[in-house]
């Protein structure tokens, strides 16, 4: 027979075992809850700093700022020691997509609405913002749109939509984008509402009469999918709900239907959260950050780890609001943009100048330029004759004839239609002279701007382009492998 006592004292050892096991899980669970706080308070206050780039406590360090009432003085430690640097830090040059999308329960979840480059400039304490519009096409990275990629990238691959567009956004630029913070609609109305609402100061009275009604979209009365969305000029106390609609708007009367205005309401909301966010009341306020964090977690992503964000807020604590600059790609009178048509029917943007060599040099040179120091772009030859070219891609390369078509109607070239060459390996471009000497002018520059040779062999397939017609270009360019570095 088991003795009763000791079998008590083995079911008393056996539930000790089972509360310490279930202790442990619960600190487990309490580690993670605490560090996922910890990463979005943190990016809570960086994030809301750098949008308006106003001085808090600019005088101290970062590793004393945290009231000591709040749970962000245990945080301490975690602030990186100057060593370790920010990617592009060394370049003294540090930027970050920003961009917003629809997000669960709208269409076009994953296409994104906004998307604003912010750079950091270390060494000067400057700031940039380039608010980039979604129908921006970039036909030579393989997108119709730029709004498209991060829906096309979450779509092949979950979770990965934030790092393709800052890689397609910095394809197209020529600059290198190491970081990325994504937030939904959804997570943008919910933060303003945990946060009371946010003041703020609407520049002119807004009248949009074609606001998409919520739950609308087919309704067989056509009025009756939209609202009349009107805000009076001057200081507006705005809820999620009507700050996201003030945000999004793009048909408003006046100079707000822009897209420069639609990006500077952007820019006015971010600083009116920033706002918010900063205030002692919500600082301070434990049971207000706990649902903003909890907000974040389910709303919004990024690459920028919890050292990264407190480097970030070293870096930019001392930015004062004058030293943004801020740009929008538009397609206003002296914009870097113009509106076409694409060929799908299509409202597409493009650029005004045939290709992004303006834009690049804006972006690149952006700190310069406020500085007083201006890069020159190289000038742009352009031809008199009215010359015409056929382009074929004789490479693998996706998209090059469409890039370089850009590039040479940038310098007043006819093109009459792109495609792919009979073969594939080409790896030096040429050029077939179908003129015959008649626009000389026209064939040095084109040499000049695709590095491309002229070809005077005549090979059975180039009477396809002799035919006399009126479609019979003046030039046949081959592009080779080369032509992707000279784009």
């Amino acid at each position: 027979m088991i003795d009763f006592n000791q079998r008590m004292k083995e079911l008393e050892k056996e539930e000790r075992r089972t509360q310490t096991d279930i202790d442990a899980d619960n600190l487990l669970f309490n580690n993670r809850k605490r560090k996922r706080i910890i990463t979005y308070t943190i990016a809570i206050i960086v994030v809301a700093l750098i949008f308006s780039g106003r001085v808090l406590m600019s005088s101290q360090n970062a590793t004393n700022w945290f009231p000591g009432s709040t749970f962000l003085n245990r945080i301490k430690h975690l602030v990186p020691s100057a060593s370790k640097q920010l990617k592009g830090e060394e370049n003294d040059r540090i930027n970050i997509l920003l961009l917003g999308m629809g997000g669960e329960g709208h269409d076009g979840a994953y296409l994104t609405d906004t998307i604003i480059l912010l750079s950091l400039k270390p060494s000067t304490k400057q700031v940039s913002l380039v608010s980039i519009p979604r129908d921006l096409t970039a036909p030579a990275s393989g997108w119709r749109k730029i709004n498209n990629v991060n829906a096309f990238a979450e779509a092949k691959n979950p979770g990965t939509g934030g790092t393709v567009t800052a890689t397609a956004i910095s394809d197209l630029l020529q600059i290198p984008i190491d970081y990325y913070i994504r937030v939904d609609f959804n997570g943008f109305t919910k933060i303003i509402n945990e946060l009371g609402g946010v003041e703020v100061n609407v520049e002119n009275t807004f009248d949009d009469y074609t606001y998409p009604a919520a739950g609308q979209e087919d309704n067989p009365n056509y009025y009756a999918r939209f609202e009349h969305l009107h805000i009076d000029k001057g200081p507006q106390t705005m809820d999620g709900t009507l700050a996201l609609k003030y945000a999004r708007s793009r048909h408003a009367l006046g100079l707000e239907g822009s897209d420069f205005a639609r990006a500077r309401r952007q820019q006015l909301l971010l600083e009116a959260v920033k706002a918010k966010l900063l205030s002692r009341q919500t600082l301070l306020n434990p049971v207000m950050v706990s649902k903003l964090v909890n907000e974040f977690t389910n709303n919004v992503s990024t690459n920028l780890s919890v050292w990264e964000m407190l480097r970030l807020w070293d870096l930019a604590k001392d930015i004062d609001r004058n030293q943004i600059i801020n740009k929008v790609l538009s397609d206003a009178p002296d914009g870097f943009l113009v509106s076409a048509t694409g060929e799908d029917g299509a409202y597409i943007l493009v650029p005004r100048s045939g290709n992004f060599s303006s834009i690049r040099n804006m972006v690149q040179n952006i700190f310069n330029d406020a500085s007083g120091i201006v890069t020159t772009p190289k000038p742009i030859e352009t031809i008199s004759d009215n010359a015409s070219v056929v382009i074929n891609n004789g490479t693998w390369i996706t998209g090059l004839a469409s890039k370089t078509s850009i590039t040479l109607g940038e310098s007043k070239f006819k093109v009459l239609r792109t495609g792919n060459a009979v073969e594939r390996t080409y790896t030096e471009s040429i050029i077939y002279d179908l003129s015959y000497g008649r626009k000389n002018n026209s064939l040095e520059i084109l040499k000049k701007i695709t590095g491309a040779t002229q070809a005077f062999d005549s090979p059975d397939w180039l009477k396809d382009y002799k035919s006399g017609d009126l479609n019979q270009p003046d030039f046949l360019l081959i592009l080779g492998t080369d032509a992707d570095k000279t784009n």
